[in-house]
């Protein structure tokens, strides 16, 4: 593999940096919202998961009322 000078190789980051398309504030916000959202439902649908669990080893183990 070729090696380039540091010159060349900012001028070739330059280039691909200039190539990105970054979000907008609309779009930004959105995925944001979208994030809580599923780390909301995750939550809840791990905490019945525990929660099913817990209570099928307590009847297996007999333990509790």
């Amino acid at each position: 593999m070729a090696r380039t000078n540091p010159l060349q190789f900012m001028q070739q980051v330059r280039a691909e940096v200039s190539k990105v398309v970054w979000p907008n504030r609309r779009e930004t916000t959105i995925t944001t919202v979208m994030v809580f959202i599923m780390a909301t439902l995750v939550a809840i649908f791990f905490f019945g998961a525990d929660q099913i669990i817990k209570l099928g080893l307590n009847i297996i183990l007999g333990i509790g009322t």
